[in-house]
């Protein structure tokens, strides 16, 4: 008999906890069609794949992109190729509203600077159709305040990283600018004053 882990990562594959928890609740339910932008070789796509979603995916590596592409055609058969694909994030190649769920995990602490942040996140809000889910894990300075020399802004984070962290007053607002609503309260995880991952789920108001 599989080990109870064996049969989560079968049917999961490594899965962010977090998006796990957002399924669990049933944010998912209704919306079926999903984009996982910075998809990396799809560690959170199995389920969506393996569960009859409409499942898109974009990164700017294509052996990420032929990866995915393999994982899309084993669990997926009928899933059409040209769903993944290899672009920018600030440069989406699917039209306006056109998503019920955007999925960016680990991704937007990438940028460069500010402006790259703010393409990336205008991108990835005009696909999204109204109604729809908004999901991110990204690098912040929430906690981290007093071992940084600035808040939001590429910085060399405790642990040797380079990031682009953001603050909980610049994702409030982002979300209150651009006509979001916070589903969850923002959640962020501390690992011992090196380094915060905050998690932000928004739903795009419309509907």
């Amino acid at each position: 008999m599989a080990s109870p882990s064996a049969l989560v990562k079968h049917q999961f594959g490594d899965i962010d906890i977090y998006l796990f928890d957002q399924i669990a609740r049933g944010r998912f339910d209704h919306r079926r069609r999903v984009l996982d932008a910075g998809c990396g070789e799809g560690r959170n796509l199995p389920f969506f794949l393996a569960h009859g979603f409409e499942v898109y995916a974009v990164d700017a590596d294509p052996r990420a992109v032929d990866a995915v592409r393999r994982m899309a055609a084993a669990l997926a058969p009928s899933h059409t190729a040209d769903h993944v694909q290899c672009a920018a994030l600030d440069a989406l190649p699917w039209p306006e509203a056109s998503m019920d769920s955007v999925i960016c995990s680990a991704v937007l602490h990438f940028a460069r600077h500010g402006d790259d942040w703010t393409a990336m996140m205008r991108e990835l809000w005009r696909v999204l159709a109204p109604g729809g889910l908004f999901f991110a894990r990204l690098a912040s300075s929430i906690g981290l305040e007093s071992r940084l020399p600035v808040t939001v802004g590429r910085v060399s984070l405790p642990d040797g990283s380079d990031r682009y962290v953001v603050d909980e007053a610049t994702l409030l607002e982002w979300t209150a600018r651009h006509g979001g609503r916070l589903l969850d309260p923002i959640k962020t995880t501390n690992v011992q004053q090196a380094r915060a991952m905050t998690t932000w789920v928004m739903e795009k108001r419309g509907r």
